[in-house]
């Protein structure tokens, strides 16, 4: 049985060439835009904008300056699907569509997929979306193919500050502390890692290097599964059962008084 696998992004090491999502898009085939203008969104040098069903790779650019543009410092980061050990999507999926692999990677199977959007709605870090081509819901799949004879994932092989690293799970988390270690003994202190242990969805098979909080690169500081919500949500549902049972019951009471009111009175008109 292989081992977990996974990636390790240092984003203090990215520079934001986006060579990552060129590598992305190429090897997996997908278009350059969604059908509009390839164009700069207005968030610095983003042009892609989010993760979705043709974006499974996408460089966020976060920019931290005053006004005069002095003393800030600019934040980059490679987003993708965190091939969440415990992941919602899975559970949610009705036909069975999404899979985890022998890399202990989740896959979408397209041919399976029939389009309902469940899986959409359940990640917490909003990565899938839907293909307009195919009309089935698409993220990143870990390069499955290529893991399966050997090769590193297309986006880890085209990054030229090894900002991206992929490997076994374990290996990468040893790397990821001496890191971390490395940079706070250089002064670098809010250096910590983000999805590395169980603390988050049991833990992150692609897990990051941040220097700011979570919701600085739009990650969720406490994501939740979809799962989370059913014993508060079947409580509602019970009360709001027991409370339409209760008025309809009252209703129904009302409505035999009514009836029985009705028949007396008739029966004394024709006494």
């Amino acid at each position: 049985m292989p081992e977990p696998m996974g990636f390790f992004t240092d984003t203090t090491v990215c520079i934001g060439c986006k060579a990552c999502e060129v590598a992305c898009k190429e090897w997996n085939q997908l278009p350059s835009t969604d059908g509009g203008a390839n164009t700069l969104s207005g968030h610095s040098y983003d042009n892609t904008r989010q993760l979705d069903g043709i974006h499974w790779r996408h460089v966020k650019f976060v920019e931290q300056f005053a006004a005069d543009r002095e003393g800030g410092r600019w934040l980059m980061m490679s987003d993708v699907c965190k091939h969440c050990v415990q992941a919602g999507c899975l559970e949610v999926c009705p036909t069975g569509a999404i899979i985890r692999t022998e890399f202990d990677t989740v896959v979408i199977q397209s041919n399976v997929c029939n389009g309902c959007r469940d899986c959409i709605a359940a990640c917490p870090f909003g990565v899938i979306g839907t293909n307009p081509v195919s009309g089935t819901a698409q993220k990143c799949t870990l390069c499955y193919d290529r893991m399966q004879v050997g090769l590193t994932p297309a986006c880890a092989k085209a990054c030229p500050t090894e900002s991206i690293k992929f490997g076994p799970i374990a290996s990468l988390r040893r790397t990821a502390r001496a890191r971390v270690e490395r940079l706070q003994g250089q002064g670098r202190t809010r250096a910590y890692l983000y999805g590395d242990d169980e603390t988050i969805l049991g833990g992150l098979n692609s897990f990051y290097l941040l220097e700011d909080r979570p919701e600085v690169y739009g990650l969720p500081a406490a994501p939740k599964l979809p799962s989370r919500n059913l014993v508060p949500g079947s409580l509602w549902s019970g009360l709001g059962a027991l409370l339409v049972g209760l008025v309809g019951l009252v209703s129904f009471r009302q409505r035999r008084m009514e009836e029985n009111g009705a028949t007396r009175g008739e029966g004394r008109r024709n006494v």
